[in-house]
């Protein structure tokens, strides 16, 4: 049995190979957790340009993508990490990212269906659901 990091591992590789491709191709990663929800890679010079903090690393999302296109920032957590993106998350980011001027899109990563059945909750309203043995297909709870 892998360890729920391994797990989040795969899912963020799975969410970067899938995920951008099929959904957001023109997008461009900003940031990436490490494996413990910590510093990671960013680009500091980018995140500062859509006004965005970089003090704030326990408080960021596993991956923040900007899609210029759309000008959308696309926030995803793993649901192997720190769970699913509920109203109390969803709260918490948008006002982490208040200031970045673009539209705020939330998706959290499952490794299946299954997986957000566990919960007792639903994802919060106005966010997304992406599952690794689907990649063809999101949910979305508007």
């Amino acid at each position: 049995m892998q360890s729920p990091a391994c797990d989040q591992h795969t899912l963020i590789h799975s969410f970067i190979g899938n995920f951008i491709p099929r959904f957001v191709s023109g997008s461009v990663l900003l940031y990436r957790a490490d494996q413990n929800g910590k510093d990671g890679c960013y680009d500091a010079a980018l995140l500062k340009g859509l006004g965005i903090g970089t003090d704030s690393h326990g408080k960021l999302p596993l991956l923040i993508l900007h899609d210029p296109a759309r000008n959308w920032l696309l926030l995803m957590e793993s649901n192997a990490d720190k769970g699913q993106i509920d109203e109390r998350r969803a709260k918490e980011l948008a006002s982490l990212f208040d200031k970045a001027g673009t539209e705020l899109v939330f998706v959290t990563a499952y490794q299946s269906r299954a997986d957000m059945a566990d919960h007792e909750e639903l994802p919060a309203w106005k966010t997304h659901a992406w599952f690794a043995d689907e990649p063809d297909h999101m949910m979305h709870f508007d």
